[in-house]
C-alpha cells in the first residue's frame, strides 16, 4: 500500500526551472517537488508521496493522519532513508 504522509514545508525553491522544497517530517527532511501544488508556501501543512506534494492540509489534519498511521503500526520500523515517505514514531509531530 502507498501513503502520503503528511510535512510542514520549511523552503521553498527553483531547480532547473521546476517549483521544489524541504519538508519537514517531524525532524527528518527531505526534498521534495512542488510542481502539483503551486499555491503553498513556507510553514504550509502537506501530505507528500513519492517525493511530491499531492495536497496541502492543516496543521490538525497532519497530527490526525500521524496518529492514524501510528495506531495503524504504520510508523513502526520505517528507515527514512530507504522510504523517504515514512516517518518513525520519535518523528511525530506533539
Amino acid at each position: 500500500m502507498c501513503l502520503g504522509v503528511p510535512g510542514q514545508v520549511t523552503e521553498l525553491f527553483e531547480d532547473n526551472g521546476v517549483r521544489m522544497g524541504v519538508v519537514d517530517f517531524g525532524g527528518i527532511r527531505r526534498t521534495c517537488c512542488f510542481e502539483y501544488e503551486p499555491e503553498v508556501v513556507e510553514g504550509d501543512w502537506v501530505v507528500i508521496h513519492v517525493g511530491f506534494a499531492i495536497s496541502a492540509v492543516n496543521e490538525e489534519e497532519a497530527a490526525r493522519s500521524y496518529a492514524l498511521l501510528a495506531e495503524m503500526g504504520n510508523l513502526e520500523n520505517v528507515d527514512l532513508e530507504q522510504d523517504p515517505e515514512g516517518v518513525s514514531p520519535e518523528a511525530m509531530p506533539t
